[in-house]
């Protein structure tokens, strides 16, 4: 019973000494602030934002970027996406060549060698990855009508030639 009561008056003799430490703090505290004054600025007032319409509602919208594109002037020469492509349009015109000419039925068909293999065209046909169609065959070169996008996304025609290649002596001994 005893340390019952001793427990609750050591703790309040305890408390009293931390409150006296507590109160020199705070004194110390206010003397060493009377002195001082705060330097804030006023706050700007408020201005009023003006209203403003949009006078360009019926003009282009520049942040669309379809009208980014330039505009296709003319459909006059387009390649005819429905065509079935023919074996020799896998090829780029410059990886072809015209080996030899022979008459077929009284139309003249030139010669093409691709990758070791040889095939028959005529005129009609195609070649190269440009939609080039034959125009012309005659015994020293194929003459054909490309179709070429240029950069302002127009098809522009094209006319190209393959002509004949001579064998070289040491490919006709092999």
């Amino acid at each position: 019973m005893r340390l019952t009561l001793m427990v609750p008056l050591l703790a309040s003799v305890l408390l009293a000494g931390c409150s006296d430490q507590q109160q020199d703090l705070r004194d110390w505290m206010a003397e060493a602030s009377k002195d001082l004054k705060p330097s804030l600025k006023p706050l700007p007032p408020i201005r009023q934002a003006s209203v403003v319409t949009y006078q360009g509602s019926g003009l282009i919208d520049p942040f669309k970027p379809a009208k980014l594109e330039p505009d296709k002037k003319s459909a006059l020469f387009t390649p005819d996406a429905n065509r079935r492509r023919e074996p020799l349009e896998a090829y780029p015109l410059e990886s072809l060549r015209m080996v030899g000419v022979m008459m077929k039925k009284g139309q003249v068909h030139a010669i093409i060698a691709v990758d070791k293999t040889l095939h028959q065209v005529k005129v009609g046909n195609y070649l190269g990855q440009n939609y080039g169609k034959i125009t012309a065959i005659t015994e020293s070169d194929v003459s054909l009508k490309e179709l070429v996008e240029d950069a302002s996304g127009e098809w522009t025609e094209r006319i190209s030639t393959l002509q004949l290649q001579e064998q070289a002596p040491q490919e006709a001994k092999k």
